[in-house]
């Protein structure tokens, strides 16, 4: 493990959001609104997805970076805390994926 968490990369996005937008890329999307950001997210997704269809382990992995650095750049603009979403996280492991994804469609 190299110490890096996702509460870092949080923070990083907190602090770039807040700088000027011709100086971070993070302060550019969030000024740009969450269409512009979850456009950018949406992209990442798809690249992400066909990095993993083509079993790029190199490209995946740098998909999945920038998957998740617009995933949080999104939760910013919402201002949904990163322990909110691992909060849902923890209640849905408590039992197995199955029955959770099943009790939610009974909902």
């Amino acid at each position: 493990m190299n110490g890096f968490s996702l509460s870092d990369l949080e923070k990083i996005v907190d602090e770039r959001s807040r700088a000027a937008p011709q100086e971070s890329w993070t302060a550019k999307l969030v000024l740009g609104g969450q269409s512009k950001a979850a456009k950018k997210l949406g992209e990442e997704a798809i690249e992400t997805v066909m990095a993993a269809v083509m079993n790029d382990r190199d490209n995946l992995t740098c998909e999945a970076a920038d998957l998740l650095y617009h995933l949080m750049v999104v939760l910013k603009i919402a201002d949904i805390p990163l322990e909110n979403v691992m909060g849902e996280l923890k209640k849905r492991t408590v039992q197995s994926g199955l029955k959770e994804k099943a009790s939610r469609q009974n909902s």
